[in-house]
């Protein structure tokens, strides 16, 4: 898609899709700041679609980096702006890295954090240099100098999680109050304070970010506390990507944290959904021809509906992991389409009669539409849940890092619409890609995911097809998340935004 860029007053680079360079201003202006992460830029990418396309009065900027500018270019319309910000350069953090994906060791990570904290004065002199306060600014929490720079300029902000209520719920309660978890087993239940009662998990289901949060030594944490404090809870709301009839039961529980008079979580997802048939731009690309195998695996009648598998773009398992998930998925007998990060392995197991093993990027929300995939072995990041629950296909919850095994126990033990991967218990700190699970484990569970004929296959896909339903129905004309939508941006009586 064709750009055009100007240089604004704050020396920040505009990345114009139309041929207006000029920026805008004023209360019917939204600015919107993802953090450079693949995982919290897309649904942002998809929100900034979502008001251009539903509120067509309202400017939409998009604030982004000089080396993520194509990605998010290309995922939207013309409508939204671009104004790029320059990436501060911060040693030992190579020239160029401009977002998490892209990070040669996950060990950079607390170095990239402190970069991106450094954006605060080219982010301030974008915020001054409009010529009037924007309607709101709904940016990541990871970003947390926002919420002072826009307090300073008058400025609302709604603070953006890429989570669900019930994960982020449970994370700040976690914080607040947290429990004894590192003296009782791991796999024994514990209620959360100020959840509802049906609702309990594993301390080995704690994220470690959470457990770590009482380390003042830990560079992540101490991050948290100088960088992001309570930049979070003082927001004026918080923009949630779900729906609201997985997630209702804990919409209260979320806004209790929240400190500002009013403050309240905005429930507008599947944000791809509410953007409409213009967030399919990124859907065009299919470089490994996964599309075109699903149509001959479909046509060619082969054994049964085919299993993906994906793990996001932040896990990276050991050989011997993936050497188990080859040998599995070939007994399982299912055809199966998998994605693999790892440019050097190679499979030991025979997978070329029915399998297809792609290592660039796929097309995920096709892929998941596609009739011929039955199910979707993955790694429980939200953005993937989401996207295989609106699609109405059931999951196999192989959970890694950050929040996933909460999501995996959301979808599977309140939802119904999966079944979990048994990873065995592991030390507290030991990342789950650690713990090698067995070939015999895989087979077993992809058999289970993919049987529709048992009764357990049948319950996952009717509260699949229920979430599907459900989230589809949420960003129709009158459903909840599009009358959120329009809430997070109407003005009250006094001109006032609501959000």
């Amino acid at each position: 898609m064709a750009t055009s860029t100007t240089t604004n007053g704050a020396g920040a680079t505009a990345a114009n899709h139309g041929a207006n360079g000029a920026p805008a201003a004023g209360r019917d202006h939204v600015v919107i700041f993802p953090f450079m992460a693949k995982g919290h830029t897309l649904p942002l990418v998809h929100f900034a679609t979502a008001l251009s396309v539903h509120h067509k009065s309202l400017s939409v900027t998009l604030l982004t980096t000089p080396a993520n500018r194509a990605f998010a270019a290309s995922r939207l319309p013309s409508s939204v702006r671009l104004v790029e910000l320059p990436f501060p350069s911060l040693p030992p953090l190579p020239a160029g890295v401009e977002s998490t994906d892209a990070l040669p060791s996950m060990s950079l990570f607390p170095t990239f954090l402190r970069a991106t904290a450094l954006l605060r004065e080219p982010f301030a002199q974008f915020l001054t240099s409009l010529p009037s306060p924007p309607l709101a600014l709904v940016s990541d929490f990871f970003l947390g100098f926002t919420h002072r720079v826009a307090t300073a300029t008058g400025v609302r902000r709604v603070v953006f999680h890429g989570m669900s209520c019930f994960s982020m719920a449970i994370c700040k309660a976690l914080v607040t109050r947290p429990p004894a978890v590192a003296s009782v087993d791991l796999g024994a239940p514990f209620h959360v304070h100020g959840m509802p009662e049906h609702v309990a998990i594993t301390a080995d289901e704690v994220p470690d970010v959470v457990v770590k949060f009482a380390d003042m030594k830990d560079p992540v944490t101490r991050f948290f506390i100088d960088e992001v404090g309570f930049s979070d809870v003082l927001s004026w709301g918080v923009l949630v990507n779900s729906v609201a009839a997985l997630d209702e039961d804990y919409v209260a529980s979320l806004e209790s944290f929240y400190l500002h008079p009013g403050s309240r979580a905005w429930v507008s997802g599947p944000l791809f959904l509410a953007a409409g048939d213009v967030s399919e731009l990124e859907e065009e690309e299919d470089p490994e021809g996964c599309l075109a195998w699903l149509d001959e695996n479909e046509k060619a009648g082969q054994p049964g509906p085919v299993v993906y598998v994906s793990f996001g773009t932040q896990t990276h398992f050991s050989d011997a992991q993936l050497d188990e998930i080859a040998h599995g998925l070939v007994q399982s007998g299912h055809p199966f389409l998998w994605v693999v990060r790892s440019d050097t392995w190679s499979p030991q197991a025979d997978v070329a009669p029915h399998g297809k093993i792609v290592r660039r990027w796929v097309p995920q929300r096709s892929v998941l539409a596609h009739k011929a995939v039955g199910g979707f072995v993955s790694h429980c990041g939200w953005n993937s849940v989401m996207e295989s629950l609106a699609a109405g296909k059931p999951i196999l919850a192989w959970p890694m890092i950050a929040e996933q095994r909460l999501n995996a126990r959301h979808v599977a033990d309140i939802v119904g619409a999966g079944i979990k991967v048994k990873v065995l218990e592991k030390p507290r700190g030991t990342a789950a890609v650690d713990v090698v699970v067995g070939r015999a484990e895989v087979e077993e569970k992809v058999r289970k995911l993919m049987d529709a004929d048992s009764d357990a296959g049948r319950k996952i896909r009717a509260r699949a097809t229920w979430a599907q339903q459900a989230a589809m129905s949420a960003v129709g004309e009158g459903g909840a998340s599009r009358v959120a939508l329009e809430k997070l941006v109407d003005r009250d009586e006094s001109g006032n935004p609501n959000c």
